[in-house]
């Protein structure tokens, strides 16, 4: 699939600054994979720009890489002999060959490996700036980077040396469910929402999916043999951001396993709660793990915290690739799709489809004309479990149920719901909504106090 999806947002976020008539300082970040280079290669088509994928290699090898690249993207021949032993020396250079009046756009793509060959290229970043860029109304100049913590501390931190220049920012988010179905448009709606629950919003791991097979042979191919390409990309993900990555195997096949909290987590993974609390953090910082809390408007007590694997591919590849290692090279991967995989994979997806909800309610209410702020949820006690709640600041909150199997009887998944409801503490004596989330067709008969849903409902505009 060669054709540019989504990011609608962000290209007319980037176009109306370029449009602009001043400078732009604009760090784009997010987690490995999102369509950060993508996104910005598509925004630079017929301008004129220069593109530099930083690595880890001396600092002179990058400034002549850079001249190199900059000569062929703006016609410009001298500069790839142009003698420059410093970033400012060479970003002068071509700065200075810029021949159009419009503006020049220099993209700085995993700014994080340049900076560490070269510690002072955010301060010469910071005085060209200052002294020539800024005012000009001629730069446009991208910082990207995929390593969220240096983004946020080196290049938008206050101790960076460009604190406070930056005239934009865009923190790249995974697709939702609803962009991420465009990358399937032969899939039914079904099997649209299982590539989702699998990919989650990556764009690349969306692409390895072909919706000329079916989910299972897709998952054969492109998870369960030893050279497919999503086979150990998780490996590569935690292995890039963490150190003692074993432990932080430990903790993610814990509550890929449904151990959510931290005591269960501790005892599972072998970690002492003191030392548990430190690994989760970090998970949750890199936005692999959410901490999440029973929902009600109401101050929830620090032992009502649960963790959850909010990852799509890092929560599938814990729960049927990771522990089957040993399985796969002994059995193949055939049998291990038929014997470890597809038994619990319709349950699997039962879980995911409950996100899945939560993530669309919102869509629901801005078609249903709600307009006062909202949270979504979820709630859970010792007595009923609540897949969704949407707590409304107009004194309405709505309980939902999920249901991506079969629905048998709606009557009883009514009485289901209206049990659960009963359980929910209702501390702000709100008005209680009661939705039923299905997979399928909704049911003819159906009581007019529930609103019901299903998949068409929740992916149509």
């Amino acid at each position: 699939m060669s054709e540019f999806i989504g990011r609608r947002r962000e290209l007319e976020a980037l176009e109306n600054a370029y449009q602009s008539s001043r400078s732009c300082l604009i760090p784009i970040y997010g987690r490995r994979r999102v369509g950060k280079s993508e996104l910005i290669l598509h925004f630079m088509k017929d301008k004129p720009g220069v593109y530099f994928l930083g690595k880890k290699a001396p600092a002179g090898l990058q400034i002549r890489e850079f001249l190199e690249e900059a000569a062929l993207a703006l016609q410009e021949p001298l500069l790839a002999n142009q003698a420059a032993n410093r970033w400012k020396d060479a970003l002068t250079a071509v700065s200075r060959s810029q021949n159009s009046d419009r503006k020049l756009i220099l993209v700085f793509d995993e700014v994080q490996w340049t900076a560490s060959s070269s510690p002072e290229l955010l301060s010469e970043l910071q005085e060209m700036w200052d002294r020539q860029w800024q005012d000009s109304g001629r730069i446009f100049l991208i910082l990207c980077g995929s390593l969220v913590g240096f983004m946020e501390k080196e290049v938008l931190g206050r101790r960076s040396p460009l604190f406070g220049r930056r005239t934009a920012q865009i923190l790249l988010q995974p697709f939702g469910f609803r962009e991420a179905a465009e990358f399937h448009p032969g899939y039914s709606l079904p099997d649209k929402a299982k590539a989702y629950f699998i990919c989650g919003g990556i764009p690349l791991y969306l692409k390895f999916f072909s919706d000329k097979e079916s989910i299972p042979i897709n998952i054969f191919s492109q998870l369960l043999q030893e050279h497919a390409p999503l086979f150990r990309e998780p490996d590569f993900l935690l292995r890039e951001e963490l150190r003692e990555v074993e432990k932080y195997y430990a903790v993610l096949l814990a509550v890929a396993t449904g151990n959510s909290s931290a005591q269960s987590i501790s005892k599972v993974s072998g970690i002492e709660s003191r030392s548990l609390h430190y690994y989760l953090q970090q998970l949750v910082a890199l936005r692999y793990v959410q901490r999440r809390y029973p929902l009600t408007g109401k101050r929830p007590a620090a032992r009502s915290v649960r963790f959850s694997l909010e990852d799509p591919l890092l929560k599938f590849w814990f729960r049927f690739i990771y522990p089957n290692t040993s399985y796969l090279p002994y059995m193949g991967p055939e049998l291990a799709l038929q014997h470890r995989i597809l038994p619990g994979l319709e349950s699997y997806f039962g879980l995911c489809f409950e996100r899945l909800c939560r993530e669309a309610l919102p869509y629901l209410y801005r078609r249903e004309g709600v307009t006062p702020p909202f949270e979504i949820g979820e709630y859970w006690s010792r007595d009923a479990q609540i897949d969704v709640v949407g707590l409304r600041e107009d004194g309405w909150t709505d309980l939902g149920e999920c249901k991506w199997g079969q629905v048998r009887s709606a009557v009883k998944l009514e009485r289901q719901l209206e049990a659960r409801v009963r359980s929910y503490p209702n501390p702000r004596n709100a008005t209680i909504g009661r939705r039923i989330f299905v997979q399928g067709k909704i049911p003819r008969r159906t009581s007019k106090d529930y609103r019901w849903h299903g998949l068409e409902d929740l992916y149509r505009e």
